[in-house]
């Protein structure tokens, strides 16, 4: 009999399931579930976008492209970040990857070798610390706080630094928290970092869904930070692609020759359908992405209202399409809420915790969902809340 247990990876045996995927998996094997859990538009990908895909399909653009990807798309991207970002880059400085995912992963194992230090602010995404462990590297988290807007302060990264690290991952607008780092804020983060040989992978996957009237700003757009930073986009949620799986990075040429090495190595290229309805995306469907935005903008005003509303605390996101509402009066932790709610009123949400232990006391809440949909959970989320309080 062999021996597993000697023969799997040690960092792949310590990392945790998703917790994202944990309650959306139960949910899925339950009748009458309401789903507020997944990061995935309720849009369909918009047509032009589609017929694109389907005409490539048609005319037979079914090979291999390009390791880095089609030259049109890499430049289609360079040209989107000018006019929307203000960030020049070369279709040379330029790499379409399996989703922004794929993307995230490169850059962490083009730089990371054992013991090298990976500063991560949580609450945030699920893949960047287990990413950083598979390659050897050691996550260390930095907490954002509510009463900081969940924003990260320069105070807390010149603490964090130590000889060993080697990167910073800057995830805003932020998921699973919905906030934004303003120029004046990226700016004191920058004062620190300016000087040292510690890389940015920002993670701008939201960039489109940033309200309130200002456009997102980069980091790489400030003074000397630029060439110590790799911006990673895609087109999963402004352009409701998921399905599509496609993303880049754009970024310093060194760092972007690495993640190309290694890129070849593990999937060759990125779906040749996918990249080139993407040409279109960015450059014939602005009007779509707004429409979306202006929708998701009503979405999440409407939740923070209903849960303030509830009781539940809600900071209100100025990015992303999620709110992360307060659950602490309950007296239940995350998991409790999550797994009690889920059992007794089938509404599947995300417990904080799984988005790092800052998070525990709160959960997560998806406003990718119409306004039916919406508001048919709230109804069944306040009445468990009643409940749960006549018990208490």
């Amino acid at each position: 009999m062999i021996n597993y247990d000697k023969l799997l990876s040690e960092n792949g045996k310590k990392i945790k399931p998703s917790g994202i995927r944990k309650f959306f998996d139960i949910a899925a094997t339950m009748d009458n579930i309401i789903s507020l859990s997944l990061g995935e538009p309720d849009f369909k990908t918009p047509w032009l976008i589609r017929k694109k895909g389907i005409l490539a399909l048609e005319k037979g653009k079914t090979q291999y492209t390009g390791n880095a990807g089609i030259f049109e798309l890499r430049r289609a991207i360079c040209t989107y970040m000018k006019r929307r970002f203000e960030l020049e880059y070369s279709p040379d400085d330029t790499l379409v990857t399996v989703g922004g995912s794929e993307a995230i992963d490169l850059a962490v194992r083009a730089i990371v070798n054992p013991g090298d230090e990976v500063l991560v602010p949580e609450p945030s995404f699920v893949c960047y610390g287990p990413i950083v462990e598979l390659a050897g590297g050691v996550a260390v988290p930095l907490i954002t706080k509510v009463e900081d807007n969940f924003k990260l302060t320069p105070q807390a990264v010149k603490q964090a630094i130590t000889p060993r690290t080697k990167a910073l991952i800057l995830p805003f607008p932020n998921n699973p928290t919905g906030a934004v780092m303003r120029r004046d804020e990226l700016e004191k983060i920058a004062a620190v970092l300016r000087g040292t040989e510690i890389l940015i992978v920002s993670d701008e996957i939201y960039a489109e869904l940033t309200y309130g009237g200002e456009r997102h700003v980069s980091i790489a757009e400030l003074s000397e930070m630029k060439e110590r930073t790799v911006v990673i986009g895609g087109f999963s949620k402004a352009f409701a692609m998921t399905g599509w799986r496609l993303g880049w990075a754009c970024g310093p040429a060194p760092v972007i020759d690495l993640m190309l090495k290694i890129h070849q190595y593990a999937v060759m290229c990125s779906p040749t359908i996918s990249q080139f309805a993407a040409i279109t995306a960015l450059s014939e469907c602005d009007d779509d992405v707004k429409y979306m935005v202006e929708e998701y903008d009503v979405r999440r005003r409407l939740c923070v209202k209903i849960f303030n509303d509830m009781g539940l605390e809600t900071f209100t996101p100025e990015g992303a399409f999620y709110v992360f509402p307060s659950i602490k009066r309950t007296g239940l932790s995350s998991q409790e809420f999550c797994e009690k709610l889920l059992k007794e009123k089938r509404i599947a949400v995300t417990p904080g915790d799984a988005f790092g232990q800052s998070g525990e006391g709160f959960i997560r809440v998806s406003c990718a969902y119409s306004v039916n949909h919406l508001l048919t959970a709230m109804k069944r989320i306040e009445e468990f809340l009643n409940e749960t309080q006549s018990l208490c």
